[in-house]
């Protein structure tokens, strides 16, 4: 296995899109893309989309602010009707010298050879949200839950 992980993805369009990303190459990872993609966002249901063209628009911002932006997959699996789960990650490098790192899941359709759909749970990684007490406290008291006084 390549240290990428991409191997776990079957081969097609999200494979390519996977490779052209951590290659920086915009036009061949945005023809990965169906022209009606449609993106949602569980966890946060204002930054849906609809279309290839908030594709590109998302990764030249990408790939502007983190010129070494990589991207892993820990792990994929297929489903029916065109489905790929795929747990990755990314890392990279902002202008200031602060590193930005995202991890989550995200379940892709493919339909007529093209990435057709995502539902995307990809979130920055957090090292000082508490532990999980504090997370569950948060969970059934809401701020006042957490303990600190905040």
């Amino acid at each position: 296995m390549d240290a990428s992980g991409f191997d776990r993805v079957p081969e097609g369009p999200v494979r390519r899109m996977l490779a052209a990303a951590n290659r920086h190459d915009l036009e061949a990872m945005v023809s990965e893309f169906a022209e009606d993609y449609q993106n949602t966002t569980p966890v946060h249901p204002d930054r849906s989309f609809t279309g290839a063209a908030q594709v590109r628009k998302n990764w030249t911002a990408l790939f502007a602010g983190l010129p070494d932006l990589t991207l892993t997959v820990h792990d994929a699996a297929t489903g029916p009707g065109g489905k790929i789960w795929m747990e990755w990650s990314n890392r990279g490098t902002r202008p200031d010298g602060s590193v930005q790192r995202a991890a989550g899941v995200s379940i892709l359709t493919v339909r007529d050879g093209k990435i057709a759909a995502a539902h995307f749970y990809l979130e920055p990684v957090e090292y000082e949200s508490g532990d999980v007490d504090a997370a569950v406290g948060v969970a059934v008291g809401g701020a006042a839950g957490r303990g600190d006084g905040s």
